[in-house]
Formats: C-alpha cells, sequence, structure tokens
C-alpha cells in the first residue's frame, strides 16, 4: 500500500538539509522512512532505543563521522537538545557543498518538535504530515471499513472488526499511560479519557470549552490545555469558521472533532457496522470522517473553514485557495441527497467557484447547473490532482 506522501517526502529530502516527518503514533512513519532509506545510503535512530540513544551521548562527535548519509532520528522528541547540534552540522555540510538530504526527524507530535525546530532550523527544514491510511491509499478496501475501523494501519488491517477494535483501545490506554505523559504536565489518564470521551459524542460539534470544564470538574484554562495537548498530538483537529465581514452575524466558535474515526467508535464501544449505522453520532462522524480525508489530500497552501450565520446559512466545508477563489463542500450521508436552503443563502453569500455535495454513492452528476454531488474517493482525486 504506496502512501500518497511517499514521492513529496522523496522530493522534500533532495531539497532540503532536514526533513521533519510528523504524525500520531502507529501512523505509518517508521515503515516509510524505512523503505525510503533502502534506496540511500542512510542511518537509522530509534531515541525510543536506550542503545541508539547511547550512541548519541556526544551527538555532535557520532554526527559528524555520518555527514555522507541520510540520518533518520525516530521519536525524535524524546531529544530536544539534538536541534542546535543539527544546526551546526548542517550549516558544515552546507559549506562543504551539500546542500539537501542530510537528517529526515519522525516525531509523534508538532508541539515540542516545532518549537525546537523553529528557534534553531529556520530556513534548513521542511515539515510534512503523515496521516493514518486515508481514501485514496486503502486500494479495494470498501470505504465504510475505512470510517468504521479508521485509518491507522494496525486496525485498519486487522484480520476482523473484534480484533481492530481491541487494537484502537489498546492504543487509547498506551496513548493515555505511557505517550502522553512525555509531552506536558502530569495528567491523570482516567480524566483526559473522560475528556476523550466527551470530544467522541461531540464530534463535530461547536467548541464549547466552558461545557467540557464544567462535565469535567476543571477549570476552562484547563479543559482549554487538554484539547490543545491532544490537537498538538495530531489527534483533534479545530476547523475553524470563515471569518470575512460579509455584514452579518457569523458563528465565531470552531468545530472540533478527533481526526481518526476508528478512535471516536473506541472511545464510543461501537464494535461493527451495524451498531455504528444505528448510534447517534454516526451523522457527525461521516461528516468529520469525509472532512479529515479530503484535507489529508488537499495541498497544503489550501485552507480549510466552516461556514455558519446566526440565520442558519451554512457550509461543511469551505476551501480557501491562495488566490482567494473558494470551494464549497456539503456532505450528506443519503444516497439521494438533498441540499437545504441554508446552503444556498450560503453560497450566495460567498459566491464560491465550485459547490460540490460528497455523498456515499458511486456516480458524479449534477445537482444543479453548478452543483454536483461527487462521491469522496472522485473529489479527494480532484484535490490530489491539483
Amino acid at each position: 500500500m504506496k502512501r500518497s506522501l511517499t514521492d513529496q517526502l522523496l522530493d522534500a529530502i533532495d531539497h532540503t538539509p532536514a526533513v521533519a516527518l510528523l504524525g500520531p503514533r502507529q501512523s505509518g512513519k517508521t515503515t516509510l522512512a524505512l523503505e525510503i532509506a533502502q534506496g540511500r545510503n542512510a542511518l537509522y535512530l530509534d531515541l525510543e532505543s536506550e542503545q541508539d540513544r547511547a550512541k548519541l551521548a556526544q551527538p555532535e562527535l557520532y554526527l559528524a563521522d555520518h555527514l555522507d548519509k541520510l540520518v533518520i532520528l525516530d521519536e525524535v522528541h524524546r531529544a530536544p537538545g539534538l536541534f542546535p547540534v543539527l544546526r551546526g552540522l548542517i550549516d558544515r555540510s552546507r559549506r562543504a557543498g551539500r546542500r539537501a538530504g542530510q537528517y529526515l526527524l519522525l516525531g509523534s507530535a508538532s508541539l515540542d518538535l516545532l518549537k525546537q525546530s523553529g528557534e534553531t532550523l529556520a530556513g534548513r527544514i521542511a515539515y510534512l504530515e503523515l496521516t493514518p491510511f486515508q481514501i485514496l491509499e486503502i486500494g479495494d478496501r470498501p470505504l465504510d471499513q475505512l470510517w468504521l475501523r479508521g485509518g491507522f494501519p494496525e486496525s485498519l488491517l486487522a484480520p476482523d472488526d473484534a480484533k481492530s477494535l481491541r487494537w484502537r483501545q489498546d492504543f487509547i490506554r498506551s496513548y493515555l499511560e505511557r505517550d502522553i505523559p512525555q509531552f506536558g504536565p502530569r495528567i491523570a489518564a482516567e480524566t483526559l479519557r473522560r475528556f476523550w470521551t466527551m470530544l467522541a459524542h461531540h464530534q463535530g460539534g461547536l467548541l464549547n470549552t466552558a461545557q467540557f470544564a464544567r462535565n469535567l470538574g476543571v477549570d476552562v484554562k484547563t479543559a482549554g490545555g487538554y484539547l490543545g495537548l491532544l490537537v498538538d498530538l495530531l489527534l483533534v483537529r479545530r476547523l475553524p469558521p470563515w471569518h470575512a465581514n460579509l455584514g452579518k452575524r457569523l458563528v465565531k466558535s470552531p468545530k472540533v472533532f478527533i481526526r481518526d474515526s476508528g478512535l471516536v467508535h473506541a472511545l464510543l464501544n461501537i464494535p461493527d457496522k451495524e451498531s455504528l449505522l444505528a448510534h447517534p453520532v454516526v451523522g457527525a462522524g461521516w461528516e468529520s470522517f469525509v472532512v479529515e480525508n479530503l484535507l489529508a489530500n488537499a495541498d497544503t497552501t489550501i485552507q480549510a473553514y466552516f461556514y455558519r450565520s446566526s440565520a442558519g446559512a451554512e457550509i461543511d466545508l469551505l476551501l480557501a485557495w491562495p488566490d482567494k477563489r473558494l470551494w464549497a463542500v456539503e456532505i450528506k450521508r443519503s444516497l439521494t441527497p438533498r441540499l437545504e436552503r441554508g446552503f444556498h443563502v450560503a453560497c450566495a453569500d460567498l459566491k464560491p467557484e465550485r459547490r460540490y455535495v460528497v455523498y456515499p454513492g458511486s456516480e458524479r452528476y449534477r445537482l444543479a447547473e453548478d452543483i454536483e454531488a461527487i462521491p469522496l474517493p472522485m473529489l479527494a482525486e480532484v484535490l490530489r490532482g491539483r
């Protein structure tokens, strides 16, 4: 199963001294890095291994012996002190005529990695994000299987739904008890699990931090910190509202959702497709699943929003290009999608260049002269091809 990011990653390595490949744990970063290493003179170091960390007791001395290699540093957030050393080695290699392909840094979170590299590797590093498997990477597997199980490789490729659910439950437990404590102040695992489960019940809803705080029995700042941590760990997305001044009262709170649909279903203990279709989260869950898969295939220069006015005008996903063009995307679970008046009013407000309705069918057809119904894989291919 080839990852869509492969060519982009290879290009970044060929043109930039350092590349940071970010993504949640178990999303396939190490597998992809090792595949790339097979075709290059490369050195792989896992900073969760005591043996490999020992090699870097004197990092400048050790890495200076390998300036001719692509050095892959896995779980690099475990050694933030490396970044000043990397800066010096990159500059030394530049003076020697080698300007690209020196370091591939793998990280399971954005917060420490971005903060450290932003201070010391500016102008020397490119950032890419590897999501779990998305719609254009799963081949002939059913779309609903990806929706139910999510895109983490061990979950998606499990032999049956029960084993997939068990893997996701163990993954959540491991994150709560082992991984999250690495990144911030000590948070009780049970409290964070309750918060994560609240987000799952609230999937795709408007963010109300005060309500989360009341339900958890903590202050608003603490609840906001929990949310920020999950966003930084690339597990939760905040989708901002469109903010242009149109002379209308617009919703100002972001939408918030857990990025991997399989984790949502594990937190809600949804074991199979039949249970999912009967669950209240099905509509909002499908919408969030579609948004996440589209954004995984959109160019990084495209900004994503939703639009909602106090009068009821609404667009589920608004894609804004750097040249100010807009695409409006409405998301429906029905095989016979029908648009509400609010979508037409919103399009009259914003005048998007293209208007799509994503639905779970297999054909692309016009609902109106300027509106197309389109399956999720087809719209993902349109975004990937631009």
